[in-house]
């Protein structure tokens, strides 16, 4: 059995903290990229990320941020591995998460997973279709580019409101 440390929950929560380099309103926790930290021996850190699509530039970014912010507690060896199994799917977004990226006027990515379909229990997928506007809600929304700023992003414009924004795809 597996035990955390009170030090391992709390360089957790820090590292947790970071906030996305390419979507600054929501910390590597409530993305989900932050898959796991164990403390090795003294000083000694292991972070593990999971990118939200093999090849993602920010994953660099991210590991850096987190690299600082650690040596900074005083924790003088920090390694961040890339982990790429399981692969992140947009269900590791936290209700926090989406709740910000829709503040943000990005449409958060539906959920599927076992709070919101069946994807992950091997049961059908359920289908819907529509986007919601962050600005008004409205579901009249019409895709302008499959990318956006970044690769994980489409671009919309609603057709009620006519404001664009962008979409996080699901993965």
């Amino acid at each position: 059995m597996v035990t955390t440390t009170a030090l391992e929950e709390r360089l957790r929560e820090l590292a947790g903290s970071v906030p996305d380099p390419e979507l600054p309103m929501v910390t590597l926790a409530e993305l989900g990229v932050l898959r796991g930290l164990r403390v090795l021996g003294p000083g000694q850190v292991e972070v593990e990320l999971t990118p939200t699509y093999t090849g993602c530039p920010a994953i660099e970014s991210m590991a850096a941020d987190i690299e600082s912010l650690l040596h900074g507690e005083g924790v003088p060896e920090v390694s961040v591995r890339t982990v790429l199994s399981p692969p992140w799917t947009t269900d590791a977004i936290s209700a926090e998460g989406r709740r910000k990226l829709a503040e943000s006027g990005i449409a958060p990515p539906r959920p599927t997973g076992p709070s919101g379909g069946d994807r992950a229990g091997g049961g059908p997928v359920p289908v819907e279709l529509a986007i919601h506007c962050p600005h008004c809600g409205s579901t009249a929304t019409t895709l302008l580019s499959r990318f956006s700023s970044t690769a994980c992003k489409s671009l919309r414009r609603c057709e009620s409101c006519r404001e664009p924004f962008d979409h996080f795809k699901e993965l």
